[in-house]
């Protein structure tokens, strides 16, 4: 697998992972394509998908990015690589050169579902 860099590693200020952040705070947000993303969250310990042609479904941060390719949301990566358990995220990262540099701010929500407030 090659190499490969985040755009983004640190968590931004209205982040719904985030404890105390609230999706009011989201530009344009919609419920619709929020819960479009629990196909993005892996079920504990499942590794039925790994193999040679998985995708990954990765959450996008939902900042605007200045019509740059969408990047991965870094308070998803925080829960999916720690107690989300993607497994196979984490042989992802593997391969993903500033993997260390990641950083999210305070507590952190611990389910997709807490997400929605």
């Amino acid at each position: 697998m090659k190499k490969y860099k985040l755009k983004q590693t640190k968590q931004c200020k209205t982040c719904p992972w985030r404890a105390g952040a609230t999706v009011a705070d989201i530009p344009n947000y919609s419920i619709e394509q929020h819960q479009s993303l629990r196909n993005t969250i892996a079920i504990d310990g499942d590794i039925s998908g790994i193999g040679r042609y998985y995708k990954i479904h990765k959450m996008a941060c939902h900042q605007p990015t200045n019509n740059d390719e969408p990047y991965e949301c870094v308070g998803w990566l925080h829960n999916q690589l720690g107690i989300g358990n993607n497994i196979p995220l984490r042989i992802s990262m593997a391969h993903c050169e500033n993997a260390k540099d990641i950083q999210v701010t305070g507590q952190q929500k611990k389910h997709f579902e807490e997400t929605f407030s």
